[in-house]
């Protein structure tokens, strides 16, 4: 085994949250090492929505330029009925969000994301990134941790951050738990703009039905149109090995308007994912061992939080850190995140089941209660975008 000397700060994972985190940390003038179990750096998905809470701690690490010249700002989150097609709610997220929130909501791909970040944390000098490490192995106690490596190398550090995502080894550290099957599965791509007809590139459009979703929105300067659909999978939930395929995605969607199979069946069929979540942890450090990300709190998708999430966990490590000793920052990291983290894992689950409800009366009064609200209307996400500081 080869040991390398000690390491100040030692991130795994270098997907969204990991580069964020390393980028942070950097920022306050400390030398950060990442290591990346990938033979590079790279996103799987596509799209990404980002609400102003994420382009807030985007704006904090330094990357919101870039960000802009790669995103589409949406004028609105629009919510359809999958099943009838009519128009049932939208969410203004042009000027009067902007104004109500400090900062815009915008989409974009994930891999341009993780471009970025990776981008800033080279020019800093500060970060050292390794790939084809992955950690197969941890001892974490009060001044340190050390991590093994499949590969026979170890790295001792001074303080280790876990952001290795859901299915997280270091996570087992605090709690030796496994990933919540939600019973839904996903196909999801990108598409040449021009190869869609008939839908609004203006907005994020999701169609929500009995058993499934539909979620649309243009990325990357509007050259692409992202498209994510999810539907239950009767053999995921049975615990089966052929699950989420064609026919089960057509199935799902075979009650849908006209519009929404349409749609569908432009999706990128060759790949399926299932939606995992995970129950909330009632601490995110333990020793010199920080989880961040989705190592500390996956969520399902329907608050469009996992990667804003991971962004303000960064966000607040580096703050923290910049301003205390490592067992200090640790613990105010998680005093300050833990909380908002498992709300939005609680919130998320809830809306889902709103959402694909196959009980008519259920619809009928969801449906009702949407339509009353106004767009501008922000009295039910306040507590999601709004910086509860209070500062820019």
């Amino acid at each position: 085994m080869t040991v390398t000397g000690r390491i100040p700060l030692l991130v795994v994972g270098g997907g969204i949250g990991g580069l964020a985190t390393a980028l942070a940390i950097a920022r306050t003038g400390r030398p950060v090492h990442v290591l990346e179990q990938a033979p590079e750096f790279a996103e799987i998905g596509a799209g990404l929505q980002v609400g102003a809470n994420a382009t807030r701690a985007m704006s904090r690490l330094g990357i919101f330029d870039d960000v802009r010249e790669v995103s589409v700002f949406p004028r609105a989150g629009v919510l359809m009925d999958a099943v009838t097609g009519e128009r049932l709610t939208a969410l203004d997220t042009g000027t009067s969000y902007v104004d109500r929130f400090g900062h815009p909501y915008l989409v974009m791909h994930r891999s341009d994301l993780l471009d970025i970040l990776l981008k800033h944390c080279t020019e800093t000098g500060l970060v050292t990134l390794e790939n084809d490490k992955s950690v197969v192995h941890a001892e974490v106690h009060a001044s340190g941790a050390t991590v093994g490596c499949a590969d026979g190398t170890a790295y001792t550090c001074d303080a280790l951050i876990a952001a290795d995502g859901l299915h997280s080894r270091l996570r087992r550290l605090i709690r030796d738990d496994k990933p919540v099957c939600s019973g839904y599965a996903a196909c999801r791509g990108t598409v040449p703009i021009g190869q869609v007809a008939d839908v609004d590139v203006d907005d994020v459009v999701i169609w929500i039905g009995p058993g499934m979703h539909l979620v649309q929105y243009p990325v990357r300067r509007g050259e692409l149109y992202n498209q994510v659909a999810v539907f239950h999978s009767p053999r995921l939930s049975a615990g089966g090995s052929e699950w989420g395929g064609p026919g089960e995605l057509d199935a799902a969607f075979a009650q849908a308007c006209a519009p929404v199979r349409k749609s569908v069946s432009l999706v990128n069929r060759d790949r399926h994912w299932p939606m995992f979540d995970r129950e909330p942890l009632d601490r995110f450090v333990h020793g010199r061992l920080a989880l961040m990300g989705d190592a500390a709190h996956p969520m399902l998708q329907y608050l469009g939080q996992g990667a804003c999430q991971a962004l303000e966990d960064a966000v607040e490590l580096g703050r923290q850190l910049d301003r205390h000793d490592v067992d200090t920052a640790f613990a105010g990291y998680e005093r300050r995140r833990l909380p908002r983290a498992t709300r939005c894992q609680r919130t998320a689950r809830p809306w889902g089941e709103i959402w694909h409800t196959a009980d008519p009366l259920t619809r009928a009064v969801r449906n009702r209660m949407f339509q009353l609200r106004a767009p501008d209307d922000y009295t039910d996400v306040d507590w999601l975008y709004a910086d509860p500081e209070g500062r820019a």
